[in-house]
């Protein structure tokens, strides 16, 4: 077998023959008269109109030999198969002088894009064919696409060359089409409902909006340190509400330097919406309508199969109490618990931690351990005051207006009545600095500016936002396998 050097070698040799001949490897115009999907839905009719079509594709396999080739086209739409046969004289595009079946012989591999112009037909075994008339070369391929029936079965070759990935598995392409409509679903609802799409910054002074270890870069214009950020814009979306935009959305990608897993990743998409005058009770029900809109829409149904339990978005959504779930399996109020209260649980259930811990980090852990054997679909409510900074406190002041969407054991989505009183929200974030100080890299920053603006007067309102993750979940597959172009370690 040919080495990839090698094969690379003849097809730059192919190159000079076809430069030789005055042609252009790869030309910058390119004719089409029909996507390859509408030779096939419009077949009938080209046949009765019995007129020329020109189109377009990559070579996605070579068959014959001699006087005849059968080639099967890709265009992105669909696949169709040409026919390249000596005895009709088939010419190269807008060049009668160079004989077109022996060009294409010498210079046309599998891989290669090529346009062609010829009469639709249907062969004695029933295939849609276009009979070659004349052909054009429109990009020369260097390099062979594996071969569709194998593809590439290495996950991280997958993942590495996810272009080829996506060309050989059609469920894969059709991954990509489905987060299209996935996130334009979110748009279209949110804008028909008045949201106003906003963008926010990227980079920040101070990370917030969430609990999340962030990615720091430098910026040489202003020579300081900036964030990545975690959130979409939450901070900034609530310095709208204080200037008097009531409803605004973002879709847009943030960052968390933290660890991968298959409902975690460091570089995704997330939306997050704001309405002044609303709060979490009143979000819950437009929450349930949005995630049974953008599955319908995306998806087609309202039921999934999510780690293995059957869960129908259409059903009623039950109200889950964190306190009182933690009590029923480990007999301890977190509300009162002490760390080493916490503690014990942790180990007597072997569940993983780091070495160091505070008490916010442990009721986490103690409540991940419980969290799995909720089906959903459901709002997970009356979270610890201590585990929330950004949220409007309950009447008993030990919980928040807090709740997060769980689906098959997992958290997807979470909304709140916004905090938005500033002398409480500067205590709390107080708070969240002491956790840094005493080691925790994931407790959030005080951001001074976002309290100054608050104490211009901010409405009630309700916030919201979910990451990705509801795609991945939703289509049975990891987060990672879910994105586009997931993060690779760079080869050796």
């Amino acid at each position: 077998m040919a080495s990839m050097e090698e094969i690379r070698a003849v097809r730059i040799e192919k190159i000079a023959l076809l430069e030789k001949n005055k042609i252009d490897a790869y030309p910058a115009r390119v004719e089409k008269t029909h996507n390859l999907i509408e030779l096939a839905d419009k077949f009938e009719n080209l046949v009765k109109n019995d007129k020329s079509v020109t189109a377009v594709g990559r070579i996605m396999s070579l068959r014959g030999q001699g006087a005849i080739l059968f080639i099967d086209l890709f265009d992105g739409t669909g696949k169709f198969q040409a026919l390249l046969k000596e005895d009709e004289n088939p010419t190269y595009f807008e060049n009668s002088d160079v004989e077109g079946f022996s060009l294409f012989k010498e210079t046309v591999d599998e891989s290669d894009f090529i346009q062609v112009t010829g009469k639709v037909f249907e062969t004695k075994r029933g295939e849609k064919t276009i009979a070659i008339e004349n052909w054009k070369m429109l990009a020369k391929s260097l390099r062979p696409v594996p071969d569709e029936h194998f593809g590439l079965k290495d996950e991280d070759e997958r993942y590495r060359r996810r272009y080829i990935d996506i060309l050989l598995n059609s469920e894969v392409r059709e991954t990509v089409k489905r987060r299209s409509i996935f996130w334009n679903t979110f748009r279209t609802f949110l804008l028909e409902k008045d949201y106003v799409e906003v963008q926010t910054p990227v980079l920040e002074n101070t990370p917030g909006g969430a609990e999340a270890r962030p990615f720091v870069t430098h910026h040489n214009a202003l020579d300081i340190d900036v964030y990545l950020r975690i959130s979409c814009g939450e901070l900034w979306q609530k310095k709208l509400l204080v200037s008097g935009m009531p409803k605004t959305f973002e879709i847009g990608r943030i960052f968390r330097n933290e660890g991968i897993s298959a409902t975690h990743l460091q570089d995704y998409t997330q939306v997050e919406f704001y309405e002044a005058y609303s709060d979490f009770e009143k979000g819950m029900k437009m929450v349930k309508d949005l995630y049974t809109t953008v599955a319908e829409k995306t998806f087609g149904t309202t039921k999934f199969e999510i780690e293995g339990a059957e869960v129908d978005l259409s059903d009623e959504w039950e109200e889950y109490d964190y306190v009182k779930i933690i009590e029923d399996k480990f007999k301890i109020n977190v509300l009162d618990a002490s760390l080493d209260d916490l503690v014990k649980i942790i180990d007597g259930a072997n569940i993983a931690r780091e070495k160091d811990l505070n008490k916010e980090r442990a009721t986490d852990l103690v409540w991940k351990a419980c969290r799995k054997d909720l089906t959903g679909p459901g709002f997970l409510i009356n979270v610890p005051l201590f585990l929330e900074p950004l949220a409007k406190k309950t009447e008993d002041g030990r919980t928040v207006e807090r709740f997060q969407v769980i689906l098959g054991g997992t958290e997807v989505g979470k909304g709140f009545s916004e905090l938005n009183n500033p002398i409480d929200q500067s205590e709390r974030f107080e708070h969240q600095e002491s956790l840094r100080a005493a080691g925790d890299d994931e407790a959030q920053m005080k951001d001074s500016e976002y309290i100054e603006a608050m104490e211009y007067g901010m409405p009630p309102a309700f916030g919201f936002g979910i990451s990705e993750r509801l795609f991945a979940i939703l289509s049975g597959v990891s987060v990672r396998e879910a994105q586009i172009f997931p993060l690779m370690r760079p080869k050796d």
